[in-house]
């Protein structure tokens, strides 16, 4: 049995070559878009027909595209990562379809890559990057991050990983999760309510995974009862935060700054407003962009593949329900 691999991933070109070698190996024949993702759904859906899998980038795997003619071959789609709020679900279960991802790899690399953000913010790191390329010296005014106040929101793995990080600053955890996470509670962290969090918090640190539920969670008001020094870091997921909102509060001053990797729409368009607006710090979404983490992503993504194909059942699935469905299309021994 040989299935064709559609890669979207654009991970894979940099990271990619030994989950590439292993679904060569395993007999899959593998299948370049023109362009890789994210994809919206209207360059997506042509791409589908006769393709077996997408190694899928966050590519907009709508219930109009998982329900048309064109992915009627589609069993399986393997995410590069752990966000899966691009892909419909429940339509993927229905049409059987199996969604694959790669929990748990991620955490210390996008702590690492939010701290670091945290850090450069409030020091001033990038302006004072830029001022020295420009030929000036000029030192910026920034904030002490030692001692003050982290609040997480969302205090899953990757808000933990945050946490431990910020113990070695000797700073003061407070956490807000719809679920709070005993697991947190042990490494110091308080859980309060979202306005408690934000009114005390010095930085704010988004990491929880978006849903229909939260989306546009942090808005106009929330981030009036931020302090005028306090900062936003978001690794996690634009739509989070209401950016028109944000833009008001740089503008007016009633936060100190924001470093941001992702966003409502990316890439982020050239004209954005974010471009030019005050005490922002802007990265293209590159969290996750650590090269030894990277290839052990690929692998696992690439092993999902092959597991299924060879009538296993992946590690890591988002959708387990749909391997009791009538409708699966991939076998299972």
């Amino acid at each position: 049995m040989s299935w064709k691999v559609l890669i979207t991933a654009r991970t894979l070109d940099e990271v990619g070559q030994s989950a590439l070698k292993l679904l060569r190996d395993a007999g899959c024949e593998i299948v370049d878009p023109p362009k890789r993702g994210p994809l919206p759904a209207e360059v997506l859906e042509p791409l589908l027909p006769g393709n077996d899998v997408v190694f899928a980038s966050t590519d907009k795997f709508t219930a109009q595209v998982l329900g048309s003619a064109a992915a009627k071959q589609l069993k399986l789609i393997s995410r590069w990562g752990v966000g899966y709020d691009s892909i419909d679900v429940p339509a993927a279960t229905a049409n059987g379809v199996v969604v694959a991802y790669t929990p748990g790899l991620l955490n210390e690399t996008v702590a690492d890559c939010a701290f670091a953000q945290l850090l450069s913010m409030a020091r001033r790191i990038h302006l004072g990057h830029l001022n020295m390329v420009q030929g000036e010296w000029k030192p910026v005014w920034g904030h002490d991050v030692h001692g003050k106040t982290l609040g997480i929101l969302g205090c899953g793995r990757i808000g933990q990983a945050m946490a431990r990080r910020a113990t070695g600053f000797n700073m003061r955890l407070l956490g807000h999760d719809i679920a709070p996470n005993p697991e947190a509670e042990k490494l110091g962290v308080r859980f309060v309510s979202l306005d408690e969090l934000l009114s005390q918090c010095d930085f704010l640190s988004i990491h929880a995974a978006l849903t229909p539920e939260n989306r546009g969670l942090i808005g106009e008001a929330q981030l009036r009862r931020m302090k005028p020094t306090s900062y936003i870091i978001n690794a996690a997921r634009g739509a989070l935060l209401d950016e028109a909102a944000l833009l008001k509060a740089l503008h007016e001053k009633w936060i100190a700054g924001a470093a941001l990797d992702t966003f409502i729409t990316e890439p982020l368009p050239k004209d954005h407003p974010f471009r030019t607006a005050p005490n922002l710090l802007l990265t293209p979404h590159l969290a996750s962009y650590a090269r030894e983490t990277g290839e052990r992503v690929s692998i696992t993504a690439a092993h999902a593949i092959v597991d299924l194909m060879n009538g296993r059942k992946p590690q890591f699935v988002v959708n387990p329900e749909v391997f009791g469905s009538s409708v699966l299309r991939a076998k299972i021994k």
